[in-house]
């Protein structure tokens, strides 16, 4: 069988969080300068949706990722890893005929001028994906669907392919995007901002910086970016330094409500949320969430790492505020290493740092080295 109908009459709910997107091989950098002048490289992994669920499965949550690699070694290297952190890579599919995506980026902070990245992407074997070469039985197979507007840029196919995973169906699980635009992948396309919004809109949980809101749509402010994403149950704007802005909804489902929330039933026990994929009327709780004072090593991975965060609290069912204590805490982790990925704190350290009164939440300051499981939450507290 295949199609999203087929897959959806075949699923059983057995992974907490499915990540559908392209991976590729990164290449760091041995010391800080040009891509010109640096002499060698260390490999690693780099991905928006598999970075989450690395984060996921780390955490101690079932987590799958789907993709396309290459028939190569670089694709036995990104699938090897991502199950070494305890991702089920089963239904990843090898293209014989494309390889897999690397890319080489320089030490400096991407938000910087001097930030370089070579991408080696185009053609790649993820960017083949599409509706009618994805496995839709796996991808159908958890409570929450994560994607990202990365993969809608990749290609006519895969835009094809978000739009069959965000429409509204019978048995859709609940469906997290996190807008991600990324200008130089759309490569001066018009369509992008309309395309993003577009998908946005037809998800359940969004995350989206004010700054690529304002990049991509020319909407300034929290609340502005609400108003033009009405229909999400839970929208999570990300404002850097300044933390979180969580919009959460009681919606009234409309005419299809019932179809729609039978997508999200099995998460009904652990969220406040039904499918917002149908007409609904919100009526929002507002939720501001400071971040935390973080000495950062790179700033790579952590809107990631955030959002990893953030659903795992919400597989949990915990208030919207620990939600984004939590995506800031697992985000704090990855700004102080020097790679996309790394080991999150502990559950029990996590919830109790989650836990902190507002007061002490403010005085934490993370370093490097703070999720170590010798450390206790007072050495990382400012006096």
């Amino acid at each position: 069988m295949s199609g999203p109908a087929a897959g959806t009459a075949a699923a059983a709910t057995t992974t907490d969080v499915v990540c559908l997107g392209e991976s590729m091989v990164t290449f760091l950098p041995s010391q800080p300068g040009r891509l010109a002048d640096v002499p060698s490289f260390g490999r690693g992994i780099g991905g928006a949706e598999s970075n989450v669920a690395c984060a996921l499965a780390a955490a101690g949550h079932r987590a799958a990722w789907v993709g396309r690699v290459g028939a190569d070694g670089f694709g036995d290297h990104l699938v090897e890893t991502i199950a070494s952190y305890g991702v089920d890579t089963s239904a990843v599919r090898r293209d014989p005929a494309r390889p897999t995506g690397v890319y080489f980026r320089t030490a400096t902070d991407r938000g910087t001028d001097t930030h370089e990245v070579a991408y080696y992407r185009a053609g790649s074997a993820a960017s083949a994906m599409s509706p009618e070469n994805v496995p839709y039985e796996a991808l159908f197979a958890g409570r929450v669907l994560h994607l990202s507007g990365i993969t809608a840029a990749l290609s006519p196919d895969c835009l094809a392919l978000l739009r069959e995973l965000t429409a509204p169906r019978p048995g859709r699980p609940l469906v997290s995007f996190d807008v991600n635009h990324r200008p130089h992948l759309w490569r001066g396309c018009a369509e992008d901002a309309s395309v993003l919004l577009e998908l946005a809109r037809r998800a359940d949980l969004v995350f989206v910086g004010e700054d690529e809101a304002e990049e991509a749509w020319g909407i300034v402010g929290a609340e502005a970016i609400r108003a033009a994403l009405p229909e999400p149950s839970v929208l999570v704007v990300k404002r850097g330094s300044a933390g979180a802005t969580v919009f959460a909804s009681e919606l009234r489902p409309g005419p299809r409500g019932a179809e729609a929330a039978a997508g999200t039933a099995a998460l009904a026990a652990s969220t406040d949320t039904v499918s917002a994929a149908t007409p609904a009327t919100p009526a929002d709780t507002v939720t501001p969430v400071p971040a935390l004072r973080v000495d950062v090593v790179a700033a790579v991975g952590a809107g990631d790492a955030f959002a990893a965060g953030f659903l795992s609290a919400t597989l949990r069912g915990l208030p919207v505020r620990d939600r984004a204590r939590h995506g800031h805490l697992m985000a704090a982790a990855v700004l102080t290493v020097p790679g996309d990925l790394t080991d999150p704190p502990s559950r029990d350290r996590a919830d109790r740092l989650v836990a902190l009164d507002d007061a002490a939440w403010g005085r934490l300051r993370l370093a490097p080295g703070w999720t170590a499981a010798d450390r206790a939450p007072e050495e990382v507290r400012t006096p």
